[in-house]
């Protein structure tokens, strides 16, 4: 196979979302079973750039990531420039006129453009990024949905769900590959099936793979309150592997603003979606992501969201400012709310989380917890409980010099530090 490669080293700097790091996974896979081996960014032939392009920030990064491996270029640390993804998939032409040292942009999804620039195409393995032993299953790309803020649909197109047989079989991969945590990823999860099978299928998805029993724990992010289906309550009980975790956006708490953005739910059955998760599943914990200063939102509209997020108790938040996408409903609206009303509005809801998420951990003092080790720092080991999902979510720090990266061991918690948790590994007394 070798004799047919373009390039023999590569990288891929993956910015962006967990979606990104899928596809970089595949295009790794496929470039590695070629035959193309997986050096770093300053000691390889070929650099590709997955980049974002959803928000102003990311859409920065992304250029400043692309303006650092142009400098690679110059300077003859590397051979090939290749550019993909969202921001690509937004903005392709103007790149290309503007930054002509790179040697090809690609959208998302590139795989068999960039398999036949380098070598040729396979059908490839995935090569994870992610520590070995969690991964993301991507179950569809693209969304159906029509939130006014959100560029995404533009950028990925329509949902195009993978089929339950042939996710199942990709589980099975990661499975061989010791696996122990695997977390459910799309743009939209609840969506999941709708275009091929008519119908929604994210709960009769979750039962078949979690009947496999194939990993420790199976964590589900990116859910709708619009789309969410009660049947997946059930599932918690019935599967101790099924972290009772839902990360579950409403982006906001007052009815109008929920109709600007496009939303179809209400307040009060985003409400009841959520009193009903608590009442079946008591141990849960609900991740939840608000915007703030969305066109047009009085200061009674805000204060409606943050008496919500007070009621509702989320025990992981994160929040936003609202910043005008291009080709968006909303950039028509009018945007009239200054950058430092909305810097002021923010710290109010992180101020107020502050308060819910260190109490939910101060709750956990004295208990005994099972925690997935992440990643070692210095003398200290760092983990995450079930309410935790790698990198947006809490840390559990541990002083054991003997635990191991990516095994699960129960957890004796004796102090909380703000939002993480402090522990140390529980052994039993013998009698």
């Amino acid at each position: 196979m070798e004799d047919k490669l373009k390039y023999k080293t590569f990288f891929i700097t993956t910015l962006g979302c967990s979606k990104n790091t899928v596809d970089s996974e595949i295009l790794r896979g496929k470039l590695q079973q070629a035959g193309m081996e997986w050096t770093q960014p300053d000691d390889c032939e070929v650099l590709i750039i997955n980049t974002c392009g959803f928000i102003l920030d990311a859409k920065e990064e992304s250029i400043d990531a692309i303006m650092d491996a142009v400098n690679l270029k110059n300077e003859g640390k590397i051979n090939k420039l290749i550019v993909m993804g969202c921001l690509v998939e937004r903005y392709h032409d103007e790149l290309q006129d503007q930054i002509t040292e790179v040697d090809s942009f690609h959208g998302v999804e590139p795989f068999e453009q960039i398999m036949a620039e380098l070598a040729y195409d396979n059908e490839g393995a995935r090569e994870l990024l992610t520590p070995s032993h969690y991964a993301y299953l991507k179950i569809a790309e693209g969304c159906d949905n029509t939130c006014s803020f959100c560029s995404i649909p533009g950028i990925r197109g329509k949902q195009h769900s993978k089929s339950i047989p042939d996710l199942l079989d990709e589980a099975r991969y990661l499975s061989s590959l010791d696996v122990k945590e695997l977390i459910i990823i799309a743009q939209d999860t609840t969506r999941y099936g709708a275009d091929i099978y008519g119908e929604r299928k994210l709960a009769e998805l979750l039962e078949q793979l979690l009947n496999l029993k194939l990993f420790p724990r199976v964590r589900l992010m990116y859910t709708n309150p619009d789309f969410w289906d009660p049947k997946i309550n059930e599932l918690f009980s019935k599967y101790d592997e099924f972290c009772p975790y839902v990360d579950l956006p409403v982006q906001h708490a007052s009815d109008r603003i929920l109709d600007l953005m496009n939303r179809r739910f209400g307040q009060e059955k985003i409400r009841t979606i959520v009193e009903k998760l608590r009442s079946d599943v008591p141990n849960i914990a609900l991740r939840t992501t608000v915007m703030v200063g969305f066109p047009g939102e009085t200061e009674n509209e805000f204060y409606q969201l943050l008496d919500f997020i007070e009621e509702m108790e989320f025990e992981r938040l994160g929040a936003f400012t609202y910043s005008e996408e291009e080709d968006t409903e909303a950039a028509r609206f009018d945007d009239s709310i200054s950058k430092q009303e909305k810097d002021r509005r923010l710290e109010m809801i992180m101020s107020s989380q502050y308060e819910i998420t260190s109490q939910f951990a101060r709750n956990q003092v004295g208990k005994v917890l099972d925690v997935i080790i992440d990643r070692r720092e210095s003398d200290m080991v760092i983990g995450r409980t079930i309410w935790d999902a790698p990198e947006v979510d809490c840390n559990v720090l541990i002083d054991d010099k003997d635990v191991e990266p990516g095994n699960i061991y129960p957890v004796k918690i004796t102090d909380s530090r703000d939002f993480d948790l402090i522990g140390k590994i529980y052994k039993e007394e013998q009698s």
